[in-house]
C-alpha cells in the first residue's frame, strides 16, 4: 500500500494491463507515467524516478477486521459495475504457478511460497509461511530495527478455489515494532493466544492488546511486504536473506 501523494498532487491510477518482471505495472492519469507495483517507482514518463510512500498495512481474514474494528468502514461494491468480487478468475494460481516460474534460478524456497518480506535501511530479509506457520512468532532485528511478526491461519488464500470463501487456509502475517513506551516487549503464545512476557497482556493479529495490563494499547505497525509470493519477492530484492529458525 502506498500513499498516493507525490510533491503534494494527490495522484489516480489505473491499470496498465502491463506486467514487468511478472509484477503489475500501474499508471497515473495525471501525467500517464508508468509505476511499478512491487515498490511505488514511477519508471516511465515525466514521473519518472519518483518513488510513492510505502504504507503499513495487513491482510487478515474478515472476522479478524470485524471483531477488532466492529464500526470500521468497509468500500461498497460499485453499483455501475457488474464484478464477481467472491470468485477468483485464477483458479489454482498459487499452486500451478510453481510450475510457470521454474526458471526462477534462486531455489532457496519454491516459486510460489508466500513470505513475509521486510526491508530497512536496503538489507532485505523474506520470512515463509512455512515457517511462521510453525512458531507463530518471529522477533529479531533487521539494519537495527526491532520487530516483531505475527501469525495467525484463519485466512483462505483468494488464488486458490474458483469460489474464494471455498479457498485453502494460507494464514496471514503482520509486522510490529515491539516498543512500547521505550520499553521493548518480547512475546510468546499461550493458549493459542499472542501474549507477551514483561506484563502478560494478550494481543491480537492486528496488534492491539485485547486483555491484560496495557488493554488498549496499540503496537506500532511496520512497513512490509504481506502473503508475497518467493519468485516475485527475490526477482526484486536478490540480496534477500531468508529467515530460519
Amino acid at each position: 500500500m502506498f500513499r498516493r501523494t507525490v510533491d503534494g498532487i494527490i495522484l489516480e491510477f489505473g491499470n496498465t494491463g502491463v506486467l514487468r518482471f511478472t509484477n503489475l505495472v500501474m499508471y497515473d492519469r495525471l501525467t500517464e507515467s508508468w509505476w511499478q507495483e512491487f515498490n511505488g517507482e514511477a519508471i516511465v514518463g515525466d514521473m519518472t524516478g519518483q518513488k510513492l510512500e510505502f504504507l503499513p498495512m495487513a491482510m487478515v481474514s474478515w472476522a479478524e477486521f470485524k471483531k477488532s474494528y466492529p464500526d470500521g468502514k468497509v468500500l461498497s461494491r460499485p453499483a455501475v459495475y457488474d464484478r464477481p468480487y467472491g470468485k477468483n478468475p485464477y483458479v489454482t494460481y498459487d499452486t500451478r504457478g510453481n510450475e510457470f516460474f521454474s526458471n526462477i534460478a534462486d531455489r532457496r524456497l519454491s516459486p510460489m511460497q508466500r513470505v513475509v518480506g521486510i526491508e530497512f535501511s536496503g538489507n532485505a530479509l523474506a520470512i515463509p509461511h512455512s515457517v511462521l506457520k510453525n512458531l507463530r512468532i518471529v522477533q529479531s532485528t533487521l539494519s537495527e530495527q526491532d520487530f516483531v511478526v505475527f501469525f495467525t491461519e484463519n485466512t483462505v488464500s483468494a488464488l486458490d478455489t474458483a469460489d474464494i470463501v471455498k479457498g485453502r487456509l494460507v494464514g496471514s502475517a503482520t509486522v510490529f515494532d515491539p516498543r512500547i513506551d521505550g520499553g521493548k516487549l518480547t512475546f510468546m503464545i499461550q493458549d493459542n493466544q499472542f501474549v507477551d512476557e514483561q506484563t502478560g497482556t494478550t494481543w491480537n493479529i492486528l496488534g492491539i492488546a485485547e486483555s491484560g495490563p496495557l488493554v488498549g494499547t496499540q503496537l506500532e505497525p511496520l512497513a512490509y511486504h504481506s502473503a508475497q509470493f518467493w519468485f516475485s519477492w527475490v526477482t526484486f530484492k536478490p540480496d534477500t536473506e531468508v529467515y530460519g529458525p
